[in-house]
């Protein structure tokens, strides 16, 4: 599972890094860099393969564009890779509906004792790395519409496993144009996501106050001791 996550870097610093451009609109409107405790229902950026020159605002959380009810949304925040092309909400998402997810590091619990501790997850290969995900619109009674996405999960691999059994579906710079590219075929692009190599991966110990959504601190990334 993927239920939190951190992206550090502002908005200029991410354009140049994706060479695209936010809209001024949604920065106005949402103003969300840095963000130390991304969490789902929040408007976060999204490169989306229709627009690849804009990062744009999603909610985490996708909304089926055949939901009745937005809540849906909260128990779909992550896609299990197995069940992709199974399930009503994803099946068709994967051909036309593919997005990158971009953050710095996710953060995961860890069982010790009758505790759980929080631990930040990093790709030592990539200051900002990305996860494949799928998006949908969502026309609400009111006349919204409501943009979303979850984030692909996978098996563990061997560096995750000592915290969870499951991780999300990280890209390397080159899948990352493959799972834009809608000349990929459905077959392809789910043969891209595969787990993250174990030695690229590096976790370390953080605050408990990572699990309030509340907290947004820049202390939140920082290294405890244990």
């Amino acid at each position: 599972m993927c239920g939190r996550s951190s992206l550090t870097k502002n908005e200029k610093e991410l354009e140049a890094r994706f060479q695209a451009n936010f809209y001024s609109e949604d920065l106005e409107r949402y103003n969300p860099l840095p963000n130390y405790n991304m969490a789902p229902s929040q408007m976060l950026p999204v490169v989306v393969m229709q627009d690849k020159s804009h990062i744009q605002l999603y909610r985490w959380g996708l909304i089926p564009f055949w939901a009745k009810d937005e809540k849906i949304g909260y128990s779909m925040i992550n896609a299990r890779i197995e069940t992709l092309d199974e399930k009503a909400s994803f099946k068709n998402l994967i051909a036309k509906n593919r997005c990158l997810v971009p953050m710095d590091g996710f953060y995961e619990w860890k069982g010790e004792g009758k505790e759980k501790q929080p631990y930040r997850i990093i790709a030592k290969d990539q200051e900002v790395f990305c996860c494949a995900g799928l998006f949908d619109t969502w026309k609400a009674p009111d006349g919204r519409v409501v943009h979303s996405y979850t984030i692909i999960t996978l098996p563990a691999n061997e560096f995750m496993q000592q915290l969870h059994d499951r991780m999300p579906a990280m890209l390397s710079p080159e899948t990352e144009k493959l799972w834009l590219d809608p000349a990929m075929s459905k077959k392809d692009v789910l043969d891209l996501l595969v787990p993250y190599d174990s030695d690229k991966m590096d976790a370390y110990a953080v605050s408990k106050k990572v699990g309030n959504v509340r907290e947004r601190g820049e202390d939140l990334i920082e290294k405890i001791k244990l």
